[in-house]
């Protein structure tokens, strides 16, 4: 996990495994009471740390949030790569196949994550903030992973045509996703086919 958003990077397994904990509890914590009655104390107490335990890796509440959004994002990498791999796809004639796996490891965080639902990769960001934003981390993210899971070519002209592309997808299926999960608590899986069936007409002009 980055630790740009911790005061102090753990060294140690056991405050590894601490820090591990106090993110675990303020996923539980957003599900049950939201982000606005999120407190360092009941993140605290949930955790079973002394408060002092949060405050070593977080100035405030926001500062937790964040490293769950970078957490998330983390993991949401991790099992796009495992699924690509155990499916066995590779070159650049199973992106089609590539996007289906970003798709469905999406829905399945947004699901079954605890926190992910409210926090997801960040917080919503006006147009006009840096390209740090969230959906900017996420296409970076992406289009590096599938660069390598699929040999596609990421420099020079073709390189810059890809990162735009990506970025679009990222953006588009975001609004999309987010109305499916608003029209239906499991995500309307009309809209959800058509989310894939858009971004697989979109992606072919710079993939195939």
């Amino acid at each position: 996990m980055s630790t740009s958003h911790l005061r102090r990077a753990p060294v140690q397994r056991r405050s590894a495994e601490r820090l591990g904990r106090i993110l675990d509890a303020c996923a539980e914590l957003l599900d049950e009471t939201g982000y606005e009655e999120l407190s360092t104390r009941a993140v605290a107490a949930r955790a079973g740390v002394p408060i002092g335990s949060v405050y070593r890796f977080f100035d405030n509440k926001r500062a937790l949030a964040e490293a769950l959004a970078q957490r998330n994002l983390d993991r949401y990498a991790a099992r796009i790569d495992a699924a690509l791999a155990a499916s066995g796809v590779a070159g650049g004639g199973d992106w089609r196949r590539a996007i289906e796996v970003v798709v469905d490891e999406y829905l399945a965080m947004k699901r079954g994550a605890p926190g992910f639902a409210l926090i997801e990769f960040g917080t919503s960001v006006p147009a006009t903030a840096p390209a740090d934003q969230p959906n900017h981390l996420v296409a970076d993210r992406l289009r590096a992973l599938l660069t390598r899971r699929l040999g596609l070519d990421d420099s020079g002209e073709q390189g810059e045509r890809l990162r735009v592309a990506v970025l679009l997808a990222v953006e588009a299926a975001d609004a999309l996703l987010r109305l499916a999960f608003r029209v239906d608590p499991e995500g309307d899986p009309v809209i959800v086919a058509e989310t894939k069936e858009l971004l697989r007409a979109y992606l072919a002009r710079v993939l195939d």
